[in-house]
């Protein structure tokens, strides 16, 4: 099918290359659109997007929720001019909403935005719907989610972690979103994309169902090109583009993230990105993101840092799945390896624990092969990472806060 994003041709003329295929464009925003906002007595300044034909106005920074339960750092961040909270059913087993609940409990119901995800079981090894994804499951979920928030209603609903084109268009889901919708349970309609982004993304505009998408986005992605021109594609339909992933894998400075505020500016250099929503967890985080929004633009030291770090793998699995058809045992591994990344970046052993317990693993993990087959993509040592992280099943649950 012929795409109207940006060619590959055209695409290359507005770029710089840098060591491993990094590239920068020309400008940002050459006239963004700014807010002084008053955060205790200090006027601070935020630059603003539209999301697409949603017509949200949102700081290009808004808050991802999925690893903070602190209340009085987000009642700060709202207190500073970010105004979208994204979070999910699944996270934090729900407690997330309900911290989110407590928060905005009493605040404007127009001061603030919630998007929030709801995700059906899909097969680990394919990534596909399985029995149990029904529009029924769907709408319980979303009704709980409301519920743990306090709200009737969510301003962006996603259909969470899609893989594949077909999952794009699954009736079950389309279905249930366009029943909620009818009955004011949700504002506008999105989808979320963690893994063959492209794919996604382009199904995602071919319903002309969705508003928003939500995907990641990152210097270090080896598909990056492409996921830059279906992004760019949705965003010329008037989809609203929300992105994550931008740091890969948080704030916790290893080798390949030297520079947090760096990576986050390099993703906004798109301008058809309206906003990212990286999950920060600290009042320092929130402040470096405050900060990279008084001006988004990369000076030269930081490219020079991105270059450097554009070729060190970090924690972040890039989701390609070519790891699959390689292990004989027929594990997970892309999960696994999302797992291993929650407990040495972002340090939450919960998620990790819950995630690694959710996929049914044999009780000896790589104990019976003598040598591993897999050969990941970006070179991590996978039989090493993955006989460290299913440790994780050994703790008590209630030993991990």
């Amino acid at each position: 099918m012929e795409r109207n994003g940006v060619g590959r041709r055209d695409f290359m003329k507005t770029t710089l290359a840098g060591f491993g295929g990094l590239f920068f464009l020309s400008a940002a925003d050459k006239a963004p659109e700014e807010k002084l906002i008053d955060v205790k007595g200090k006027g601070r300044k935020l630059v603003y997007r539209t999301l697409g034909r949603t017509g949200l106005k949102l700081p290009v920074i808004n808050m991802g929720v999925m690893n903070s339960d602190n209340p009085n750092l987000i009642r700060t961040t709202l207190d500073s001019g970010i105004v979208l909270l994204d979070t999910a059913h699944a996270y934090m087993q729900g407690r997330n909403e309900e911290v989110i609940g407590s928060v905005i409990k009493g605040r404007p119901r127009d001061s603030y935005y919630i998007g929030s995800k709801v995700s059906l079981p899909q097969d680990r090894t394919t990534g596909r719907y399985i029995d149990g994804a029904t529009e029924a499951e769907f709408l319980k979920k979303l009704d709980l989610s409301l519920k743990r928030l306090g709200i009737d209603h969510v301003d962006i609903l996603y259909s969470h972690n899609v893989s594949h084109r077909e999952s794009a268009s699954y009736e079950p889901v389309l279905n249930a979103m366009a029943k909620a919708k009818q009955a004011g349970k949700f504002r506008f309609a999105g989808i979320t994309t963690h893994t063959n982004e492209p794919e996604v993304i382009h199904a995602a505009v071919d319903t002309k169902f969705y508003d928003v998408i939500l995907t990641a986005y990152n210097y270090q992605q080896k598909h990056v090109a492409e996921v830059r021109d279906a992004i760019a594609r949705a965003a010329q339909a008037g989809i609203g583009i929300v992105g994550m992933k931008a740091i890969r894998g948080g704030y916790r400075q290893t080798p390949s993230v030297k520079s947090p505020s760096a990576a986050l500016k390099w993703v906004l250099q798109d301008p058809h990105v309206h906003t990212i929503v990286p999950g920060f967890t600290t009042f320092d985080q929130l402040d470096v993101d405050l900060a990279v929004m008084e001006d988004i633009r990369l000076n030269d030291a930081e490219k020079k840092d991105l270059q450097k770090e554009a070729s060190l793998p970090g924690l972040y699995c890039q989701g390609c799945r070519e790891c699959l058809g390689q292990c004989v045992a027929r594990l997970p591994v892309p999960d696994l390896m999302r797992a291993y990344m929650y407990v040495y970046d972002y340090r939450n052993l919960a998620m990790a624990q819950d995630l690694v317990l959710s996929l049914g693993l044999p009780s000896g993990v790589c104990g019976e092969c003598t040598f591993c087959p897999v050969k990941c993509s970006i070179g991590f040592p996978v039989r090493e990472k993955i006989r460290d992280i299913v440790r994780i099943r050994e703790i008590p649950t209630e030993f991990i806060a």
